[in-house]
């Protein structure tokens, strides 16, 4: 009866709620979907109590003597392994008991409780017997939890270790991670003792490794350590290992006087003919490389060619130059300082070469505040981050052009110590250290646009004595130490940087918005969009194909001059300008030695585009530096 009544009730309920839903816009919901969260893990919880209490568990596991009862349906919802085991035609199919051999009993108990509960616990002690249970087992969850553990005990001592056991228990992902950590701290793993015990194709491996976060010379020195741990039966490898050191990365004086006189590599004719092949390739200023030799002439490392922005100097406003320098990331967007400047200059030139900036010349003050050309070289390290003192010029100069070639760093024009324009030459052999005068130019120019490639040092237009603008394109030669002249009417830039992208050479305002490119394939000067201000004294360089364009000064709208703090970039590939903000110091006429550095960069290869310093003289002095650098092998600077 009561449950009659109840019934009763609820229909007439039911009645009267679509009744008063009629009405209504809304659609008549009779149905609640109720989801409890919790079921799932509670009702496994309640399953790990029955197997303890033995309560409807129809397995037992046996494993040095002691017994684990589960349920053969959890374990088979839980791993492809024990579901072909049980619901195959295996014999273990019907069996109450079951051995398992070669997993400990401890293990196999922590690996039931993790698939009855979720949890585990991972130590140092458990973790190799669990990995290998894991994966016998195929508990895929629990053997990357058990790579990820070992992931974070990664060092450089145990690197090499935890790659042999990587690949014993096909665990990618800690095989992928011990090796990121072994190239990237190669200079630290090569003192572990596990290091001289790599056989030859795994050192030929990593000596190969693009990503290898080394300097070359270290390569060599490495080499030799693994041989002379097992001089008897490695010596015959030497010119195995030798063709991986990458040799036009190396320094010119390193590869000549130690690496050349070694007596390992003396002993092995391959490696002295590869060693005079670099010696006629270099000394020879020559176009290309063999194809044997195109190995040694391989790109940097990836890790060894991070590309950097470097400011140096600067001033505003008639204030004092400043001796600061600053160094900016392209990719991470940072400014970091660098080590300053030891003296104050004023309209110095600026190259960077083997992790080396020089800076060259200059104006400096002298008691009772009168300006003296110098012929001074400082050099800044961007390995150490110290300045040193350099081998001097030949002659003082100041407001001159520099540019890189190969080992050489060639110093153009400028004026002299009675004020007079020049047109001589010097080159500086960093290999001998030793300056020498060169060719002069046909025609003495200042300011102009000068960038090196393929043998040949171009400098765009300029102005003579009177200040009147130089409508010609002058060619030196390096191979040939001879200069020759073209005529031009487009050419009309000064006080512009250029920079090159592969054979087009970009000449950046002067005086203009005005952007050209010259093709020096085709000869031909082709148009490009315009700068977003007419600047001058500003400075430009690559960095990842891209012509990044900073400071200087600009004429605004009413015709005036003023100081620019501005920091732009220019995409070939799209034709168009970009802001990138302002520049993080007061410092205006930006100079951007426009040519890519690579840190380990020794001689550039034959042939290679490199597009060196865009140095202009200016009437207010600052320095800035463009420089394709790798910063893991700079010091931290400090701020």
């Amino acid at each position: 009866m009561i449950h009659r009544y109840l019934q009763d009730h609820l229909e007439c309920a039911s009645n009267q709620l679509r009744q008063g839903k009629a009405s209504l816009d809304d659609p008549i919901s009779e149905v609640l979907h109720f989801k409890d969260k919790d079921l799932s893990s509670t009702l496994l919880l309640e399953l790990n109590t029955l197997r303890k209490d033995r309560i409807l568990t129809d397995v037992v596991f046996c494993s040095e003597g002691k017994e684990i009862p589960c349920h053969r349906n959890v374990l088979v919802s839980s791993s492809p392994y024990f579901f072909a085991m049980f619901c195959s035609s295996f014999l273990e199919t019907q069996k109450p008991q079951i051995n398992l051999q070669g997993v400990p009993y401890d293990i196999l108990a922590s690996i039931v409780e993790y698939v009855y509960t979720g949890s585990i616990s991972i130590t140092m002690e458990l973790v190799l017997p669990l990995m290998q249970a894991a994966s016998m087992l195929q508990y895929g969850r629990l053997f990357e939890a058990c790579s990820t553990f070992l992931q974070a005990q990664l060092s450089p001592d145990n690197c090499l270790s935890m790659i042999r056991l990587s690949e014993i228990l096909h665990c990618t992902s800690l095989l992928e991670k011990a090796r990121e950590l072994a190239v990237k701290s190669f200079s630290d793993v090569v003192d572990s003792q596990d290091f001289c015990e790599l056989s030859l194709p795994e050192l030929v491996s990593y000596l190969e490794d693009d990503r290898l976060c080394v300097e070359e010379e270290q390569v060599f020195e490495t080499l030799l350590a693994w041989i002379h741990h097992d001089p008897f039966s490695r010596c015959g490898t030497i010119h195995d290992l030798f063709r991986r050191v990458r040799l036009r990365h190396v320094h010119p004086s390193y590869l000549f006087q130690f690496i050349a006189n070694d007596p390992l590599v003396q002993s092995s004719s391959l490696c002295t003919e590869i060693i005079e092949s670099v010696r006629r390739l270099l000394f020879s200023v020559g176009t290309h490389c063999s194809g044997d030799l195109e190995p040694l002439w391989a790109a940097p490392r990836r890790q060894n060619c991070k590309e950097a922005l470097v400011v140096v100097g600067g001033r505003k406003n008639g204030e004092r130059t400043s001796r600061d320098a600053l160094l900016y990331d392209e990719q991470t967007h940072c400014w970091q300082w660098l080590a300053k400047v030891p003296l104050r200059l004023y309209r110095p030139a600026y190259v960077c070469m083997h992790s080396i900036l020089y800076v060259l010349g200059g104006l400096t003050m002298r008691a009772g505040g009168q300006y003296t050309p110098s012929n001074t070289v400082y050099t800044l390290s961007l390995k150490t981050n110290q300045w040193r003192m350099g081998e001097p010029m030949v002659k003082p100069r100041y407001a001159h052009q520099s540019s890189t070639y190969l080992h050489f760093i060639f110093v153009l024009g400028g004026l002299t110590a009675d004020g007079q324009l020049s047109n001589e030459v010097e080159r500086y052999d960093t290999m001998f250290n030793q300056w020498e005068a060169m060719a002069p130019m046909p025609t003495a120019v200042l300011h102009p646009a000068v960038v090196a490639h393929n043998q040949r040092i171009y400098v765009f237009g300029g102005e003579d004595a009177m200040q009147k603008p130089v409508r010609m394109i002058q060619v030196y030669h390096i191979g040939r130490n001879l200069w020759y002249r073209m005529e031009t009417r487009t050419v009309k830039n000064v006080c512009a940087p250029a920079a090159v992208i592969d054979d087009k050479i970009y000449i950046v305002g002067g005086y203009t918005r005005r952007m050209v490119a010259y093709d020096i394939k085709t000869n031909r000067f082709e148009k490009c969009e315009n700068m977003k201000a007419r600047k001058m004294h500003h400075s430009a360089s690559v960095v990842n194909d891209k012509i990044y364009v900073t400071g200087g000064r600009f004429i605004n709208s009413h015709e005036s001059v003023e100081d620019s703090d501005s920091f732009d970039c220019y995409n070939p590939k799209t034709d168009s300008w970009v802001s990138m903000g302002t520049l993080p110091v007061d410092s205006t006429m930006g100079r951007v030695p426009g040519w890519p550095l690579d840190i380990h960069l020794a001689p550039t290869a034959p042939g290679s585009s490199m597009a060196p310093p865009s140095i202009h003289s200016t009437l207010v002095p600052c320095s800035m530096l463009l420089l394709h650098c790798l910063l893991l092998a700079c010091p931290t600077p400090t701020s």
